[in-house]
C-alpha cells in the first residue's frame, strides 16, 4: 500500500513493477520498464542474416562438408544441431525460477489458452493455409502440415526472453508441449494428413512415426538443457547464494544463448543450403503460408491475452509459444518418413528460413506494444476499482 501524492489516493501494489504500471496508466512512464533491446540484441537480425548466408556459402563452397557433418549423428539425431541447441537453450533455462512453477501452473487462463492455441487452433490454421496456398503441391503441403503439428520447444525461449516474456511460464509451456508431442504427434499426423482430408474429399497422405523417436527428440532438445538449467540454479543458490547466481553467474553464461543460436543457424543452412538456393520458386510458395501462419498465431496470442486480461509478460509468452514451431522434429519426421530429398523435407527446411527472421521481427513488435498494452491493462483494472 502506498499514497499517491499527486492524487492523494491509496493504491495497493504487489511489487515495484505495479507502481510503474500505475504511473503508465496516469501518463508518466517509468524509465525503469524495459521497452527496447540492448545494443547486442538490436544487432541480432544482422547476425542472423550473416549466419544464414554463411551456412549457405559453406554448402556452396564445400559441398562435401555438410554431408560429412551430417554423418555425425546418433539414431538420426544430428549432434552438431543438438550441441547448438543445448548451448542456446541452457542460459535461458538457467534463468528460470523453478520454485515458481507451481504459481504458473495455477494460472488456468494461461495454460488452457496455450493448449488451445498450440494443439487445436495451430494445426488447424496450418492445415487450412497449406491447402489454400498449395492445393496442387501435395508433398510441400504435407511438409507444412507437419511443421504445424510440431510445437516449439527450443527457439521460442530465445524470442520470449528478448521480448521480456515470462521465463518461468515459457519453460513450463514448452515442457507441456513436449509431453503433448510425445503423446499426440503421431495421432494428429494421421488425422490431418489422412483422416480429415478423406472426410473433406481431398487427397490423403500416409505417415508412420514412432513415439520413441519423438520422445528421443524431446529428450535431447529440451530435456538435457532443462535438467542442466535446474541443476545450475539449485547448486548455485545452495552453495553461492541467490545474489551471486543472479548477478554474477547468469551474466557470464547469458551471451552463450546468442552463440548457440547463430551456430545452430549456420549448421542448419549448411545442411540445406543447396535445397534452398536450388528451388527459389518453391521456397517462395512455401514461404507465403508460413508468413501468414506466424502472423495469425502470434496475433491471436495477443488478442486472447488482452481478452483475458493477462499480464504483458504472460501474453507475450502465450503469443511466441503459439507462433513458434519445432522445425527439428518436423524435419526429422519428414526425412525419416519421406526421404531427405522429398518435398516434405524441403518444407521443413524452409520453416526456420522464414520463422527465424519473422519471429525476431515480432520481438520488436512486442516491445513496441509493451508500454501501450500495460497502460491499457492497468487502465481497465483502475476503472474497475
Amino acid at each position: 500500500m502506498y499514497t499517491d501524492k499527486r492524487e492523494g489516493t491509496k493504491v495497493d501494489t504487489e511489487s515495484v513493477v505495479d507502481t510503474q504500471i500505475i504511473d503508465m496508466a496516469k501518463g508518466t512512464v517509468s524509465p525503469h520498464i524495459k521497452t527496447s533491446l540492448s545494443k547486442k540484441d538490436r544487432l541480432l537480425p544482422f547476425f542472423i542474416i550473416c549466419a544464414m548466408g554463411l551456412g549457405i556459402a559453406i554448402d556452396k563452397a564445400f559441398p562435401s562438408f555438410s554431408g560429412n557433418l551430417n554423418k555425425i549423428q546418433i539414431d538420426n539425431t544430428s549432434m552438431p544441431i543438438a550441441l547448438g541447441l543445448l548451448v542456446m537453450m541452457y542460459p535461458v533455462l538457467a534463468k528460470v525460477k523453478f520454485n515458481e512453477m507451481g504459481k504458473i501452473a495455477a494460472n488456468k487462463k494461461l495454460l488452457l489458452n496455450s493448449l488451445f492455441l498450440n494443439w487445436i487452433l495451430g494445426p488447424l490454421v496450418m492445415f487450412t493455409l497449406a491447402w489454400l496456398f498449395l492445393p496442387n503441391l501435395p508433398t510441400y503441403r504435407s511438409g507444412l502440415i507437419l511443421v504445424g503439428l510440431a510445437r516449439c520447444i527450443a527457439m521460442v525461449l530465445i524470442w520470449n526472453d528478448l521480448a521480456c516474456g515470462n521465463k518461468t511460464a515459457a519453460a513450463l509451456l514448452v515442457a507441456i508441449n513436449s509431453v503433448f508431442q510425445i503423446v499426440a504427434f503421431a495421432g494428429l499426423g494421421y488425422f490431418y494428413l489422412h483422416l480429415l482430408p478423406s472426410w473433406l474429399g481431398l487427397s490423403t497422405t500416409s505417415i508412420h512415426v514412432s513415439m520413441a523417436s519423438i520422445a528421443q527428440n524431446v529428450a535431447i532438445f529440451l530435456g538435457i538443457p532443462l535438467l542442466l538449467g535446474f541443476l545450475s540454479r539449485f547448486m548455485g543458490e545452495k552453495y553461492k547464494g541467490t545474489p551471486w547466481y543472479e548477478d554474477t553467474f547468469l551474466p557470464k553464461v547469458g551471451p552463450f544463448a546468442l552463440y548457440g543460436l547463430l551456430f545452430t543457424i549456420v549448421v542448419l543452412f549448411a545442411f540445406q543450403g543447396n535445397a534452398i538456393t536450388g528451388h527459389p520458386e518453391i521456397v517462395g510458395n512455401i514461404a507465403l503460408p508460413l508468413l501468414c501462419y506466424f502472423a495469425i498465431m502470434w496475433s491471436l496470442g495477443f488478442v486472447i491475452g488482452n481478452l483475458y486480461h493477462l499480464t504483458y509478460e504472460d501474453t507475450v509468452t502465450l503469443s511466441f509459444t503459439a507462433a513458434g514451431n519445432n522445425f527439428e522434429l518436423a524435419l526429422a519426421v519428414a526425412i525419416s518418413t519421406f526421404g531427405v530429398a522429398s518435398g516434405q523435407a524441403l518444407a521443413g527446411v524452409v520453416g526456420p528460413l522464414i520463422e527465424v527472421p519473422v519471429l525476431v521481427s515480432l520481438v520488436y513488435v512486442a516491445l513496441y506494444i509493451k508500454p501501450r498494452y500495460i497502460q491499457k491493462l492497468q487502465a481497465k483494472n483502475y476503472d474497475s476499482n
